[in-house]
């Protein structure tokens, strides 16, 4: 009999997917979106804040449940039970990223009417994320699909590492995930900045990203700034990127003044710690070494800004 899972996590969607177990996808959650193909499935979670609010916001409408000790996505209980899942993937990684592993352990607890296995994801490295694939795909019984799609990752990643060996100067790159209060990207991020060639500043691998003030990215004057807004695809961060124009001194950056700033698919890429955070070091590779790489990622996971 098939095994039935239900992923809560885009992540996790896409790495199912990925070992080729879409068919066994039976609900997801309502930030899965990729492949396209999945967005007929039934969703299990939801958002308990609206849409459309600006970063400020957001960032502070979060901060008011998790004080509550509310979570920021519930489970839709109802659906769940009726889809009777095998499986269920989930994270422990980050509350503000999607359900809580607390959320699903309580929406589980007693609700089916049979007992369904939990996968936990937590990666705050590249080495983490992938050893989550690996998590996934033992936890699925294809071990062999799991270890053939790590292999395809680490060939990608060692082509870009291997094109990169004999290149000594590392730009310094601020990788912004937040726009207002101002964040640099943590976790797996500086990993991705290393391959790609640069020095990501501020921030350090396996760490949660840090709220970080104005002036510190000033003194460190980096050569390369990425803005890549946690869950907001470029058009979004567009809408707001004036907060970041018009604090103090932007203009005098080195980044701004060399014409290296760019905005890059957070939503799709840089925040899904899944197959395609391949996808994510060999955009960073273009943006950090154009004259090295060209993958054909610019126009749709990143542009650069004309200031």
């Amino acid at each position: 009999m098939q095994t039935k899972i239900i992923s809560l996590l885009p992540a996790a969607t896409e790495i199912v997917c990925a070992l080729g177990l879409e068919a066994n996808l039976v609900g997801r959650s309502h930030e899965c979106d990729f492949p396209e193909t999945i967005k007929q499935l039934p969703i299990c979670s939801e958002a308990n804040f609206p849409d459309g609010l600006s970063s400020a916001a957001i960032d502070i409408k979060v901060k008011e449940i998790l004080a509550d000790a509310l979570s920021v996505y519930s489970v839709k209980r109802e659906v769940v039970k009726q889809l009777a899942p095998d499986v269920v993937i989930t994270q422990a990684q980050c509350e503000v990223c999607a359900v809580s592993l607390t959320e699903v352990e309580e929406a589980l607890e007693n609700y089916l009417d049979k007992e369904a296995r939990i996968i936990s994801l937590q990666p705050n490295s590249l080495a983490d994320i992938f050893n989550d694939i690996k998590t996934v795909a033992d936890g699925l019984n294809v071990a062999e699909a799991g270890n053939n799609l790590l292999e395809e990752l680490n060939e990608r990643v060692d082509i870009i590492r291997h094109k990169l060996k004999f290149i000594e100067n590392k730009p310094t790159v601020a990788c912004i995930e937040w726009l207002e209060p101002l964040m640099l990207s943590g976790n797996w991020v500086p990993d991705l900045v290393s391959i790609a060639g640069g020095t990501s500043i501020l921030t350090k691998t396996g760490q949660h990203s840090p709220y970080v003030q104005w002036d510190d990215i000033r003194l460190q004057d980096p050569d390369i700034l990425v803005v890549m807004p946690c869950g907001f695809p470029v058009h979004r961060t567009l809408k707001e990127i004036d907060l970041l124009l018009q604090l103090p001194g932007f203009n005098e950056l080195k980044a701004v003044k060399n014409n290296r700033v760019y905005i890059a698919d957070g939503n799709q890429y840089f925040n899904r710690p899944g197959p395609r955070i391949v996808d994510s070091i060999e955009i960073l590779s273009e943006i950090i070494n154009p004259k090295q790489f060209s993958f054909g990622y610019e126009g749709e996971g990143w542009i650069k800004f004309a200031l």
